[in-house]
């Protein structure tokens, strides 16, 4: 690039950030129909802004979400199914490298924290960190809901609900359960219920993480003045960041509490009888051996 080409690269910028500013000043900051409080709590709430499921019965948006998530990732998981891995080559190209890669990625993170039934453990983990990150970024797309108000929304994602958070969160637990229980019977139970409080933890960190970036976006698209190029920022930064680090952070809890509770105890080595002490018999001391 060509110094002239410079100049009018920054130029071009310079006005561009200029009109933007004019916009901000002239549009201003109210006309707001909410207040700012009102938004907060229907984004966490979801008491307000309903929307039917499939006629049944009215859900919050949040459910929708996952509905579609789900069937979203099941049809992916058919379609690489059906036509892709029956053309894996022993070579392999882009494609078939990428998923081999995220295979072995969690396949070795489950071996590493878990050395016994280790396989159950990496289809899990591997299940749930693509729905936390395909549901994180899900909001990004912006698809419409009409409410049972006739209000226009965005589905929101999947666990910004704290339904969806705990149920994922409990879930897990019950996967950890069942590795404790698989190798240890009654004694993985205990293993297990003596940490009553994981599901809760791993429910509202999840749940608070997502939440907050939801709650940021929510304060930035609110006021007019904030509302040009800072939420594609925000929006799009905080949105795989929370992707990213919560499907790491749930799928390394998961693993290594399952490994912890999977593991098989060893068997403790016979304790040597107590000395006796010396017994007649037809005269003759003995000792029991």
């Amino acid at each position: 690039m060509s110094k002239k080409q410079k100049w009018v690269f920054i130029s071009v910028v310079c006005v561009i950030l200029a009109l933007l500013l004019v916009g901000i000043f002239l549009t201003g900051s109210g006309g707001e129909e909410e207040s700012i409080q009102q938004v907060m709590k229907d984004a966490v709430l979801h008491e307000d802004n309903k929307v039917s499921f499939l006629g049944l019965k009215d859900v919050n948006p949040a459910y929708i979400s996952s509905c579609v998530v789900v069937g979203v990732l099941l049809l992916i998981a058919a379609l690489i199914r059906i036509f892709a891995i029956p053309r894996f080559k022993y070579v392999p190209g882009k494609f078939q490298l990428l998923i081999e890669e995220l295979v072995g990625m969690f396949d070795g993170m489950a071996k590493s924290n878990s050395p016994h039934r280790n396989k159950f453990l990496g289809g899990y983990i591997f299940a749930a960190a693509a729905y936390i990150f395909v549901g994180t970024i899900f909001e990004l797309f912006g698809l419409q809901v009409v409410t049972t108000d006739g209000i226009s929304i965005a589905l929101p994602a999947p666990l910004s609900d704290i339904n969806g958070a705990i149920a994922i969160g409990c879930f897990s637990y019950l996967v950890i359960l069942s590795g404790g229980i698989a190798s240890n019977g009654f004694k993985g139970v205990g293993k297990t219920l003596k940490d009553f409080s994981l599901p809760i933890s791993m429910s509202f960190r999840l749940f608070g993480a997502l939440l907050s970036g939801l709650l940021v976006t929510e304060l930035v698209y609110y006021y007019t003045a904030l509302s040009f190029v800072l939420p594609v920022i925000v929006g799009v930064l905080f949105t795989l960041l929370h992707a990213l680090i919560q499907s790491y952070v749930l799928t390394m809890l998961t693993a290594l509490f399952y490994g912890e509770v999977s593991e098989r105890a060893e068997e403790k080595p016979g304790k040597k009888p107590k000395k006796l002490k010396a017994a007649k018999h037809s005269g003759t001391p003995q000792a029991a051996a």
